[in-house]
C-alpha cells in the first residue's frame, strides 16, 4: 500500500506516546488521519499540530468505539489503515502479603479487568469495526484492501513480577494477530502486531534521570528507551510491504524482561495505586488510554 492522499488511517491512543508519533507519521505521507483518544485536550492540540482530526472515543465502550469511527469516515472515508495504541499498564502481583497482618491478598478482579478491557478487548472491538468497513472498500493494486497493526509488549512474552494483567492483555493481543489475518487473508486485509520494548512515552515521563538510565542500560543496543518515533518507522513499512502479515515484531533492542527490576531505586518507580507496591512497568490505573 502506498501512504499518499488517498489513503485515510485512524489512530487510536493518537493523543500522545506512539499513538502521537504514528499519526504524525502517517500525516507526514499525507495520508488523512482521524486520532481516537480519551483526552480531548491534547488530541485536539496534536490534530490542529499534524493537519489530522480528533474524535474522542472510549476503546472500552462499543458506542464511543462506533461513534468514533463514523465520525472519521464522515470526515475523510472508510480506513484502509488502522493502529491501535490505546493502553493501560499497572503492578499487581497474583497474590500480595499485607506487611501489617502478614494476610496473603489475591489480585483484585476489577483492575485486573480494566486492563483487559483496554489493552484487548479495546484492540479487538477496534479491528473488527475497522475490518468490517475494509471489506466493503474496492480493492488496491494487488487485491489489498487495507492493514490492521495492533501493539502488543515484549511482556507478552517476558512478562514480568507484577505484570499478570498487562501481560496477559498484550498476550492476547499478539495471539489475535494470525487467525484474525487468517480470518481477512481472502478479502485482502493484512493484521500484524508490534512489541515495543522499553520506549520514551508518559509512562516514563515522571521518571527521574538515575532511574531512566537504570532501565535503558538494561537494553543492550541502542542502550537507551526507544523513541516513539522508531515505532512509527516501524509501522510504515508494515502499511508499505504487502508480504508482512500475521506476523508479531519485536521492536526492543536485544531485550529480553528480567522478572522484575529490583534493584531499580524506589524512587524510580511509578506507583500502580496507592495501594500497591510500585513497579517500574507501571503507570496509574486511570491513565489516559495511548499513554505508553
Amino acid at each position: 500500500m502506498k501512504l499518499d492522499d488517498s489513503i485515510s488511517a485512524v489512530v487510536t491512543g493518537g493523543a500522545s506516546g506512539l499513538g502521537a508519533a504514528t499519526a504524525a507519521m502517517l500525516a507526514g505521507q499525507g495520508v488523512k488521519v482521524a486520532l481516537l483518544d480519551l483526552n480531548a485536550e491534547l488530541g485536539e492540540k496534536h490534530a490542529s499540530a499534524i493537519g489530522a482530526r480528533f474524535f474522542h472515543c472510549d476503546v472500552t465502550s462499543p458506542d464511543s468505539v462506533e461513534a468514533a469511527l463514523k465520525g472519521a469516515e464522515a470526515a475523510h472515508g472508510v480506513a484502509r489503515v488502522a493502529v491501535s495504541c490505546a493502553g493501560i499498564a499497572i503492578g499487581k502481583r497474583i497474590v500480595r502479603r499485607d506487611k501489617d497482618t502478614g494476610a496473603n491478598e489475591a489480585h483484585d478482579l476489577a483492575s485486573f479487568q480494566r486492563v483487559i478491557a483496554i489493552n484487548l478487548i479495546g484492540t479487538f472491538s477496534v479491528m473488527s469495526r475497522t475490518a468490517a468497513a475494509m471489506l466493503a472498500l474496492p480493492p488496491l493494486e494487488g487485491g489489498e484492501r487495507g492493514v490492521i497493526v495492533n501493539t502488543s509488549s515484549v511482556a507478552a512474552e517476558d512478562g514480568q513480577i507484577g505484570q499478570v494483567a498487562y501481560a496477559a492483555s498484550k498476550g492476547g493481543v499478539a495471539s489475535m494477530t494470525l487467525p484474525v489475518a487468517r480470518d481477512l487473508a481472502k478479502d485482502g486485509v493484512r493484521v500484524v502486531a508490534i512489541m515495543p520494548g522499553l520506549f520514551e512515552t508518559p509512562m516514563f515521563a515522571g521518571l527521574p534521570d538515575e532511574a531512566r538510565q537504570a532501565l535503558a542500560a538494561n537494553v543492550p543496543f541502542p542502550s537507551r528507551l526507544g523513541r516513539p518515533e522508531e515505532y512509527a518507522q516501524r509501522v510504515k513499512p508494515i502499511c508499505e510491504n504487502p508480504m508482512l502479515n500475521g506476523a508479531t515484531i519485536r521492536l526492543d533492542g536485544a531485550i529480553r524482561l528480567p522478572p522484575g527490576y529490583g534493584r531499580l531505586p524506589r524512587s524510580g518507580c511509578l506507583p500502580a495505586s496507592a495501594a500497591e507496591p510500585a513497579h517500574p512497568h507501571s503507570v496509574a490505573p486511570a491513565v489516559r488510554a495511548g499513554a505508553y
